[in-house]
């Protein structure tokens, strides 16, 4: 199918349009109805009658007047072509099902259909963001113009000998419904102020006009006045800077006039609010002043969700395993499909509301090894969870003197003295070594309206010179922030990781101010892997594959971490993080800056002889060992779709063996996708089963699936490494892609499984392997690479950007990333 401007119209609009098509403008050919996917393709169980496959239909904007009424005027047309592209057998699929095809093109397609089908229903019914559907019911306020929506997820997706419907709860943050004036002043936390507040000759200062547009850009309105009426809604692209009564345009006649007084004389409507700021909506530069616009309900804010709801937005998804079962269950009722013609017509049916049952086994968990003086220097988790008490890191580091920098007014001299007593005592506690000097660090109180940088420098400097031993820079610099200090935070990581090359390490002010020894022994967890320390490692015999002399073993971590789903012109960051020594716990990373949206890894190629050569230097230079050639290499991938698989491992693959040659050495390389944006579940039949469940009701740590809901032919698992907190935890997909070692099933699930216990911060397993949460950390904090003092280089905003802007301001990007310094390219600089 194809239009004149398709992928530019929103989803929503183009199903309208393909509705009109088939109800109103051609209903003899298209009955039964067709399923439409929002942008290229419609499926259909029968031949369409188009004249050679093709024809082009004309289809009204808008829609036609009721009996009686007035007649549109000016009425424009979309032009819409359906060509048949290709004609496929459902065998294909029951083939694949049974084993008897890979996952091609075709088979592809066919469940790409089925997943159209089922989402007709309801994707036009509520608001929808790509296979989630969301409804009112139970919807919360959450303040600044923000609701909370609780919706269902359905895919369809292929498993051994069948297809599954795959069914979940989501979360959607939606804007506010209401009178625009009300959003804008929610919004900026004057709920019910007057609206002149918003009016920039009455004192709206810049910054808040920029937070307003930034928060209304994408937002659609529609109006009762002017040439609007009766038009469906419109997005607003940008504000004026002026007011109604101040903002002035030119007329068609040459005289000028302005939009307050236009509205008066052409539609006789007289503004209660003339200096309040107005809406930009379409291409031409038309304002709509603010009082005339509504925001309808249901549109998803698509943007990054803000640093000070996300809280709410965790509390309101966080639901009890039977809680969201529950929920789960009465989603068939919600979702239809027994009603829906079009899950008829292509002659599906969902079997009734009860889950699929499956077997699962629990894996034992790893002995983590930890230092010199532990008692006992081993330990074995419990359901996901162990205990420091009596024991010293594996690897402790030493600090020769440090820095406290506080940028919260409540911490006076005494108080920070009692913060620093409390972290050296941690430190102590755990084994990292204390010099004389650091019994005592330096203590600032800089401003943090001041210039960071320059303070920190000169913290540094006072260390340098006044401490012992003397002429040598700090070894940590610790900063204490106040709550909501994301700018300064970013300014104290780009200043140590870019440009000093300095640990860091950040501490909240409402935590650390409690002297609550947990919370500084986790502190300390992370400080000694920033300064080259290693916490814990596996116990050999737990991990053969990982620690095994004569084969070294490299593990790798990759991610790719795109710009918010609005901004064009804002790029793409790849990272790469890899194991370096004997027993892969430490690692270090790499990060890039790249095409905007590109999910294939640019520079992996580089970025892993970098790595293999860290990892060579380590095991020369700190493991004193002659064998420093990786022998073999496992290479975690995330962020990666189940419809990209092939794409990346036809590309990136090669890249690895690509560096791996042009450094003469052929280690053995297994490349597995981590999956953790899934919907899929798992709940024990009788959550008060000790052997089945933890107690958070969810499934014990180690819990592994591998039947049943796995995929037909790829080697594939589910892995459940965690213990439950709060809500229903989520099992990582792993899905081995290429695997030169031949591991064994069990081999792999247990290496997996190891691989979630060397998380450095914390002594609990994690939901995915450290390398994987280690390169979505890099990814997260290649902002931190950007000069915080330059304004043009604001990664979570985004101006509306021409096509010819776009890639001059990726370039800008590109050519503004700095690089990690040196001193942090061999640490842990983002534990």
């Amino acid at each position: 199918m194809g239009s004149d401007a398709e992928q530019k119209r929103p989803i929503r609009a183009n199903m309208d349009m393909i509705q009109k098509l088939q109800e109103q403008v051609a209903p003899e050919i298209f009955t039964p109805r067709c399923a439409y996917d929002g942008r290229k393709n419609m499926y259909t169980t029968r031949k369409l009658p188009l004249p050679d496959g093709k024809q082009s239909f004309e289809v009204p904007l808008r829609d036609p007047a009721s009996p009686g009424g007035t007649p549109q005027q000016n009425q424009k047309y979309l032009k819409i072509t359906i060509t048949e592209a290709a004609q496929y057998n459902p065998v294909v699929l029951q083939r694949f099902l049974e084993g008897r095809q890979s996952h091609d093109n075709e088979v592809l397609t066919v469940i790409t259909a089925l997943n159209v089908v089922v989402r007709m229903e309801p994707t036009s019914r509520f608001p929808f963001n790509v296979r989630s559907f969301f409804t009112p019911d139970g919807k919360r306020d959450i303040g600044n113009g923000f609701e909370l929506w609780r919706g269902y997820f359905q895919s369809v997706r292929p498993a051994v000998g069948r297809m599954l419907l795959n069914v979940d709860i989501s979360t959607a943050m939606m804007y506010k419904e209401g009178p625009l004036i009300d959003l804008a002043l929610d919004h900026l936390g004057k709920r019910g102020g007057q609206p002149n507040l918003l009016a920039p000759s009455r004192g709206l200062p810049p910054h808040l006009w920029r937070d307003i547009q930034h928060f209304l850009r994408g937002v659609k309105i529609v109006t009762n006045v002017g040439a609007g009426r009766g038009r469906g809604p419109r997005m607003i692209t940008s504000l004026s800077r002026d007011g109604a009564r101040q903002l002035s345009f030119t007329r068609q006649d040459g005289t000028s006039i302005t939009v307050a007084d236009y509205y008066r004389t052409t539609y006789n409507t007289t503004l209660r609010f003339p200096d309040v700021i107005c809406a930009g909506v379409g291409t031409r530069g038309e304002y709509i002043p603010f009082e005339l616009c509504f925001v309808p309900s249901g549109q998803i804010m698509r943007k990054e969700i803000p640093p000070d709801k996300q809280k709410a937005m965790v509390e309101f998804s966080t639901l009890k395993p039977f809680e969201r079962l529950d929920s789960i269950r009465a989603a068939l009722g919600v979702l239809a499909h027994g009603q829906s013609e079009y899950v008829r017509q292509f002659g599906l049916h969902v079997d009734g509301p009860q889950p699929l049952r499956t077997q699962a086994r629990v894996l034992p968990p790893p002995t983590l090894q930890y230092g010199p003086g532990s008692k006992p220097p081993t330990v074995t988790p419990r359901e996901g969870t162990w205990n420091m008490a009596d024991r010293k890191l594996y690897r402790p580091a030493a600090i020769a003197k440090f820095v406290i920098a506080v940028y919260d007014g409540r911490f006076n001299q005494t108080s920070t003295q009692e913060l620093a007593r409390s972290l050296v005592v941690a430190c102590k506690a755990v084994g990292i070594r204390i010099e004389p000097s650091a019994e005592r660090p330096y203590l600032t109180w800089p401003k943090a309206q001041g210039n960071i940088a320059n303070d920190l420098r000169e913290a540094g400097r006072h260390c340098y010179a006044n401490m012992e031993p003397k002429n040598t820079p700090p070894t940590l610099i610790v900063v204490v922030l106040p709550e909501n200090a994301a700018n300064l935070y970013r300014e104290i990581k780009h200043f140590g990781d870019i440009l000093q090359g300095v640990p860091t390490q950040c501490l909240k002010a409402t935590k650390c101010g409690r002297g609550n020894a947990q919370y500084f022994a986790n502190v300390c967890l992370k400080i000694n892997v920033k300064l080259g320390g290693i916490n814990t490692i596996p116990d050999r015999r737990s991990a053969q594959i990982l620690t095994d002399p004569h084969n070294p073993t490299m593990i790798m971590g990759a991610d790719v971490g795109h710009p918010a789903a609005y901004s064009r012109d804002r790029p793409s960051f790849s990272s790469v993080v890899a194991s370096v020594d004997s027993n892969t716990s430490l690692y270090v990373a790499d990060c890039r800056v790249q095409e905007p949206r590109l999910e294939i890894i640019a520079d992996l190629e580089a970025m892993t002889k970098n790595m293999i050569a860290k990892f060579k230097s380590y095991h020369k230079g700190m493991e004193k060992t002659t064998n420093t050639d990786p022998k073999r290499i496992i290479f975690f991938r995330d962020g990666v779709s189940e419809g990209q698989f092939r794409q990346v491992l036809d590309i990136e693959l090669p890249r690895i063996k690509a560096a791996c040659e042009s450094l003469g050495i052929r280690p053995a390389i297994t490349f597995i996708v981590v999956g953790k944006r899934h919907h899929v579940r798992f709940f024990p039949v009788d959550p008060n089963d000790p052997k089945q469940a933890d107690r958070s009701k969810n499934c014990k740590a180690g819990t592994i699936v591998d039947r049943d809901v796995t995929h037909p032919v790829e080697f594939d698992f589910y892995l459940q490494s965690h213990a439950g907190l709060l809500g229903t935890s989520r099992p990582a997909h792993y899905s081995v892609l290429y695997d030169d070692s031949n591991f064994s099933v069990n081999a792999l699930q247990e290496l997996c499984f190891t691989l979630c216990h060397v998380y450095a911060r914390c002594t609990r397993s994690v939901s995915i392997p450290a390398p994987v949460y280690y390169a979505d950390i890099v990814c997260d904090r290649a902002k931190n690479h950007f000069d915080p003092t330059q304004g043009d280089l604001n990664l979570e905003s985004s101006d509306t950007a021409t096509d010819v802007d776009v890639g001059a301001r990726v370039e800008r990007f590109t050519q503004a990333f700095k690089p990690l310094h040196a001193n942090m390219s061999t640490k842990m600089y983002f534990s």
